[in-house]
């Protein structure tokens, strides 16, 4: 959840106009996202789980002297499409880490910017699956 949905939430709680149904309605779906935030992180860290015990195999057996140690981790990219095509630059691979890391980087800070005085703020719910009753 972005911060402009914590703070449209934050003024919507706090409209004296809001009622008591309406009130349910956000806490119940702000419920739902906790949930679903909650089972992506999982995925998410089942996903790395997996990809470093593959890793640390392929070390393992790289250091037993494995004909093909990255056996595992090859296995682990296949499963999930992440294999370089044949002859794919290294550098374009890296490349694309970079500029990801990069974007997450600047998406990162922006949001750490504080907001100038004096700026109108526009009440609205933006996420695409969250309406505020009105």
């Amino acid at each position: 959840m972005t911060r402009s949905e914590f703070d449209d939430i934050r003024a919507f709680l706090a409209d004296p106009a809001s009622q008591a149904g309406d009130l349910l309605a956000v806490a119940r779906a702000l419920v739902e996202d906790l949930e679903q935030a909650r089972m992506r992180e999982a995925v998410l860290r089942t996903h790395y789980l997996r990809l470093l015990t593959a890793a640390r195999a392929s070390v393992a057996a790289e250091y037993a002297g494995a004909d093909d140690p990255m056996t595992f981790v090859k296995h682990e990219l296949g499963g999930r499409g992440q294999l370089p095509e044949q002859g794919e630059a290294v550098q374009r691979i890296l490349s694309d880490a970079r500029t990801a890391a990069a974007l997450l980087a600047c998406l990162a800070e922006r949001e750490a910017k504080p907001r100038p005085r004096g700026s109108v703020r526009l009440r609205r719910c933006v996420g695409p699956a969250r309406s505020l009753p009105r």
